[in-house]
């Protein structure tokens, strides 16, 4: 890890700022697959290996894999598959590689599940399957239900994407939806012993809700999913109702073809915030973790951040660092260009008001805020005024799901490109008292 600099050493705010990116980019190292997976192989079956994943890291997790499986078991041969979002491939001499749509899956995520399942069906006692399973993989893994088309789940995904739903509720209306989720998978590869490595987007870390949980047994029923979608008013066609009025839950923990099987937890939002918190004390700076699971609406989290960090700093006589991690929801009512850390970004920036010296940053960790180009934004104090200047104004942004604009004439967007991992938000709001 390279050591940032000390922070009473920094003087000018473009400099803080470069701070404050340093430490992100400190984070989304700490949890990458090419740092995580190597120690952690597990010993070669007698028979066959497949590997099967998905996920915004699992290429990256397959090519780090296949090095490491190459350098320590030169005889042993590897075969399978994974599927990444457009543009988050790596290269992989063993493994395929496909990608598709996220968030809103396409045909080509049917096709690599199709696979998939295909891939791990007739396997014996001796072999063993490997599942690459990380943030993302539950639209990049999209194979309806019998009887269900793809349209249907879109249209499904849709909805949920945009009524605000939390992650858990929005993955368990697509376990439940599925052919390949919930632990679907995996029973089709029984009795082959899978072994699943995790990176993992949802708070609290739940493996069953990683990718919805192709892998993994599930808990959830029919009628929960049922029960979510009448919550936000999500209307389905009477065919959909009638499969999950009809369908029998999926796999359970006592299922006997789970029996063998063991998940390994390679990374998550908690070793993301660890990581900075020890970058920033070597730095100098005092550092609040404020939970590595907020949930909520993304405008409204940043406003109460905004008002904590205003509170921090009254009652503080030296730097305060403040990092948070989770996923927050967007409940879309405009047509504007986003993302939920822009808007909580925005919803922190318009709390402050320009406050002097505060300074704010949230990214998500796979270099992809929504569906945009950025992986979030940040800002300095003195942007209130070149907004002013600007002639902006933030609540009109906010009221039209509009904060990548926003951020985007400030010239404050942070553009990484694809990071290839994704254990999903990372904020810092940065406080530095002022003369009393």
């Amino acid at each position: 890890m390279n050591r940032l600099p000390e922070l009473s050493t920094l003087k000018r705010p473009h400099d803080i700022t470069a701070w404050l990116r340093a430490l992100a980019d400190v984070a989304i190292a700490s949890v990458h697959p090419d740092t995580l997976l190597p120690a952690r192989l597990p010993e070669p079956p007698s028979g066959r290996t497949v590997v099967i994943g998905a996920g915004k890291a699992a290429a990256a997790m397959a090519a780090a894999l296949e090095k490491a499986w190459s350098a320590n078991y030169p005889d042993a041969d590897l075969e399978g598959l994974v599927v990444t979002r457009y543009g988050h491939g790596a290269q992989c001499e063993m493994i395929d590689v496909l990608e598709a749509a996220h968030p809103m899956p396409d045909n080509m995520g049917e096709v690599a599940a199709t696979r998939m399942l295909a891939a791990v069906t007739d396997l014996g006692q001796s072999d063993l399957v490997i599942a690459l399973i990380s943030g993302g993989g539950s639209a990049l893994m999209t194979l309806p239900a019998a009887g269900l088309t793809l349209a249907q789940k879109q249209s499904v995904n849709k909805a949920l994407l945009r009524c605000g739903a939390p992650i858990r509720e929005i993955n368990t209306v697509r376990r439940h939806l599925s052919a390949i989720k919930g632990g679907r998978l995996a029973a089709a590869a029984h009795p082959a012993q899978v072994v699943t490595y995790l990176i993992s987007d949802v708070p609290g870390d739940d493996p069953t809700l990683i990718a919805s949980g192709p892998t993994l047994p599930d808990d959830s029923t029919p009628q929960d999913a049922l029960e979510i979608l009448q919550r936000y008013n999500i209307e389905i066609d009477q065919s959909l109702r009638a499969h999950l009025q009809r369908e029998g839950s999926a796999p359970h923990p006592e299922d006997p073809a789970f029996a063998r099987d063991t998940p390994v937890m390679l990374a998550k939002a908690s070793d993301a915030l660890e990581a900075a918190r020890s970058a920033a004390v070597a730095a100098g700076i005092k550092v609040r973790v404020l939970g590595d699971n907020l949930e909520g609406e993304a405008r409204t989290l940043g406003a109460e951040h905004g008002r904590l960090a205003l509170a921090a700093q009254r009652d503080s006589r030296e730097p305060l660092l403040i990092l948070s991690g989770g996923e927050t929801s967007v409940t879309v009512t405009g047509n504007g260009r986003g993302g939920r850390n822009v808007e909580y970004l925005l919803g922190l920036f318009s709390t402050l008001a320009g406050s002097e010296g505060i300074y704010g940053l949230a990214v998500d960790t796979d270099g992809i805020d929504g569906s945009e180009d950025n992986a979030g934004a940040l800002f300095a104090p003195g942007d209130w005024t070149r907004m002013q200047t600007q002639g902006l104004d933030p609540a009109a942004y906010l009221a039209n799901n509009d904060a990548y604009s926003f951020f985007a004439e400030l010239e404050n967007l942070i553009i990484t490109g694809p990071t290839r991992t994704n254990v999903n938000d990372f904020r810092a709001i940065l406080i530095l008292p002022t003369a009393k």
